[in-house]
């Protein structure tokens, strides 16, 4: 499972907020829900939110090893 809990750490510690990458940065609010629910996002969108709090991959998500991944 990929797990958004660094992006909220990263953003908290950043000048950003959900409002202002919503109408500062044209991040849309389904994202922003995505996020909360650590639903799957698109590789563009986390290269944007890397470079919109100029942080790593990793400082937005992490895998977690889950019970519930798909089975390869």
């Amino acid at each position: 499972m990929i797990c958004y809990k660094p992006f909220w750490n990263t953003l908290s510690k950043s000048n950003e907020s959900t409002y202002s990458l919503i109408k500062h940065h044209n991040i849309s609010g389904s994202t922003i829900q995505k996020l909360r629910e650590n639903k799957p996002l698109n590789t563009t969108t986390l290269n944007d939110l890397c470079r919109i709090l100029n942080c790593a991959i990793q400082d937005i998500a992490e895998y977690i090893p889950s019970d519930d991944d798909q089975i390869l």
